[in-house]
């Protein structure tokens, strides 16, 4: 599956792991020095509304060091390594990487609009009646219109530039996958005979295959979309975390929010990963029992001898009854998620009871509070809203690792060794 894509992929992922850490050391640990030699200023100010936010001295900085930094890492397994799909597996990985945590700063430039937009709403807003006639004669409307429409042009600037960068990450990504299913193809394809005696070895190179580009596809861009909205919302959290200094029952601690949101999500995490341990077991052995009832009937086609009524009758009962007992696992394992997720929906306006009850905030900063409170949960439970997903991939790649044993005359995996 990654031999076929990636050089060395033991090696390979271990060094992005290594030189990843070391960069991101660097940056956080040297990006004002470094920043001071090339004339930039990286200094903290007040956030830039608009495009803005995407041109300043710290995004310049960060351009060129990403840069850099994938540059001379590419030349390295150029070098070491050269593989025939080394252009996307390295420098294509690169570029996603980089055009997610572009998408994920949009999303931080939008949350900075949502604050001057929002506190000038709540100020239009609380004016009564009388005052609000003495408005339109002094003018101060007219005002107020015109900071609306300007806030409204610049989040519909910053909503063009999303709508574009999602859909060309999205565009390259389709491409990227399925080169990589391509290089499965090819480097399975070219192992036919070792793995033809497999059951549904047909189905696993043509399917599994295809599969498992689809799943890495979605699942893959949004574990990296995740990892990225952690950093870049994080400290926005952090931040934020200074209005809001006492919770309910808990009573006052240092950056309430922040903490509030991991240990919740672990919570949750924990919860589904116990939960559906099961899962991904027995959608594989769904995956085997479908593909010997299905194998029986192409048979059949070409020999009457084959798939006889009380063959089928016996195989699809062997699929009858796996389904049951994933309905039946399915059944409490969604109980327990849909629980989570619906009281998460209301968790952080608990978490904000005693500040909204005494007025220390206003509706923008509300507005910001529960952007970035969302962003970080909902990326601390990747695992919880994918979990289905994930299982389907496990499955698949139990079935895929199959291949890869029969390649290198290994024993087939315990689960695959198992009767049907």
């Amino acid at each position: 599956m990654f031999k076929s894509f990636f050089p060395n992929p033991r090696l390979f992922f271990l060094s992005v792991v290594g030189y990843s850490a070391v960069c991101v050391f660097i940056w956080y640990g040297f990006s004002e020095q470094i920043g001071a030699f090339f004339g930039l200023d990286l200094s903290e100010s007040a956030p830039v509304i608009g495009l803005g936010h995407f041109l300043t001295d710290s995004f310049l900085l960060f351009y060129g060091y990403y840069f850099l930094s994938t540059a001379l890492f590419t030349l390295f397994w150029f070098k070491v390594a050269p593989h025939r799909w080394q252009w996307w597996s390295i420098p294509g990985s690169s570029l996603i990487l980089f055009s997610t945590y572009f998408s994920v700063q949009v999303s931080v430039a939008i949350n900075n609009w949502r604050r001057p937009f929002f506190d000038l709403v709540q100020s239009a807003l609380k004016t009564p009646g009388a005052e609000a006639a003495e408005k339109v004669d002094s003018g101060a409307i007219s005002s107020f219109s015109s900071d609306l429409v300007d806030l409204i042009i610049i989040f519909s600037e910053i909503a063009f530039l999303a709508i574009f960068v999602f859909v060309t990450t999205r565009y390259f990504v389709s491409h990227f996958i399925f080169r990589w299913r391509t290089a499965m193809n090819d480097y399975y394809t070219a192992q036919w005979d070792e793995v033809r005696e497999i059951e549904g070895a047909s189905q696993r190179i043509q399917e599994d295959t295809m599969r498992f580009a689809s799943i890495m596809e979605s699942l893959g861009v949004s574990i990296v979309d995740s990892v990225m909205t952690l950093f870049a919302f994080l400290p926005v959290l952090w931040s934020l975390s200074q209005y809001v200094t006492e919770l309910p029952i808990v009573g006052e601690i240092a950056h309430p929010l922040f903490y509030a949101a991991l240990l919740w999500s672990i919570f949750g995490t924990g919860l589904l990963a116990g939960v559906g341990i099961k899962l991904p077991g027995l959608e594989f052995r769904n995956q085997r029992v479908e593909a010997a009832f299905r194998k029986e009937l192409v048979y059949g086609e070409d020999d009457a001898s084959r798939a006889g009524p009380l063959k089928l009758k016996e195989l699809f009962n062997n699929v009858r009854k796996n389904y049951f007992r994933l309905y039946f696992h399915y059944m409490y394992f969604n109980v327990a998620r849909m629980l989570y997720l619906q009281a998460d929906n209301i968790f952080v306006y608990i978490l904000l009871i005693p500040t909204i009850a005494a007025g220390t905030i206003t509706f923008g900063i509300l507005q910001q509070i529960l952007t970035a409170f969302g962003q970080v949960s909902n990326s601390f439970q990747y695992l919880v809203n994918s979990w289905t997903t994930i299982v389907e991939l496990l499955s698949v790649y139990k079935r895929l690792r199959s291949f890869e044993a029969a390649i290198k005359h290994e024993p087939l995996p315990v689960i695959d060794q198992l009767a049907t």
